[in-house]
């Protein structure tokens, strides 16, 4: 069934409030499911999944995995990195001088990719390998069935058409592994701080999960921010701007961001799901309706959208570049920059 999560408690700042978030539980009746999660994306952009079939001790491998690389000296650290883009790195998010209080490590969801960087990241790189492996699997899975639900949900003809993208081989999706030192370690007497600034993410969906640290917030429809509390066994699922796309509007990737506990280390993982480089990104066809319904955006390739992103800061509206009502000249000198 689907049941709202506990009210969130206020926490001390004039820009946040207790709402609710949908919990969707993957073991209920499949028709009304579908209508479920696509409520959940129009409402939120953001939900929590439970009975997603993923064995508990799949996730606690790569945390045990995460947690050991993470405490790590910092010249082992940086022998895995500097992340351009995939391997380790920290302070800095992308190349146009964002900042956040973490280390990360990035890892491109392939396995012949996972198995080549392993070998600067662990001691056991064929652990650390098969256990990055197992968990990238796992999650794609859960990333593949909610897809087909939207699909379902939306009356989309092609029932695959989404999850397809995701189980190609040269999917772009990525794994990433961010940790939140706690502040106490770095700046005494500092109350919590922004660790990862506010951001949709481009991709389709995100399927995230932390340990039972909290600092995850989304920004509400209303302008507000909600914290979300931690639930280290179940997967907190986001719209991407892609996704957005492709449904002309109807779904709206949802800002979140990421702040720094005083006391406590935080470890999140994310799995970010992407189309292959090459793949044309438009509304599809169900979710266009001329003339009451035009599209929204444009035609772009993932690659194009990628470009995009890099060339902006954390915070910036990246769809806008992409509107359909935009000049098409303006358009069309702003895409030049991305073309790859």
């Amino acid at each position: 069934m689907v049941v709202a999560s506990p009210t969130f408690s206020k926490i001390s700042s004039n820009n946040t409030k207790a709402m609710r978030i949908p919990t969707i539980d993957l073991s209920m009746e499949r028709s009304q499911l579908s209508q479920t999660v696509v409520k959940a994306c129009e409402e939120y952009g953001f939900f929590r999944v439970v009975n997603h079939n993923v064995p508990k001790e799949v996730i606690a491998r790569l945390e045990e995995e995460g947690a050991e690389f993470f405490s790590k000296s910092s010249h082992e650290k940086r022998r895995a990195g500097p992340a351009s883009p995939f391997g380790y790195g920290f302070t800095n998010i992308g190349p146009n001088g964002d900042m956040g209080d973490l280390e990360y490590l990035l890892l491109r969801a392939n396995p012949l990719s996972i198995a080549q960087i392993s070998k600067t990241i662990a001691n056991d790189s064929t652990k650390f390998s098969t256990v990055v492996k197992e968990y990238v699997e796992v999650v794609k899975e859960v990333t593949c069935e909610i897809l087909d639900l939207v699909v379902e949900g939306l009356g989309v003809g092609d029932k695959f058409g989404l999850s397809r993208l995701i189980r190609d081989y040269d999917s772009d999706s990525v794994l990433r592994m961010n940790h939140y030192p706690p502040m106490k370690v770095k700046r005494k007497g500092k109350k919590n701080s922004i660790g990862f600034g506010a951001h949709s993410d481009p991709q389709m969906l995100t399927i995230m999960r932390s340990n039972d640290v909290g600092g995850l917030q989304i920004y509400t429809r209303d302008g507000l921010w909600l914290p979300v509390p931690p639930d280290p066994t179940n997967f907190f699922v986001m719209v991407g701007d892609v996704l957005q796309v492709m449904t002309n509007g109807k779904f709206m990737s949802v800002r979140h961001r990421a702040l720094t506990n005083t006391l406590e280390a935080r470890m999140s993982m994310m799995y970010f799901a992407a189309p292959p480089l090459d793949w044309w990104i438009a509304p599809l066809p169900e979710m266009v309706s001329p003339p009451e319904n035009e599209s929204v955006y444009k035609g772009f390739t993932w690659a194009q959208y990628k470009e995009a992103t890099y060339s902006l800061r954390l915070g910036d509206s990246r769809l806008d570049l992409f509107k359909a009502h935009l000049d098409t000249h303006l358009l069309s000198s702003s895409q030049s920059q991305f073309q790859c």
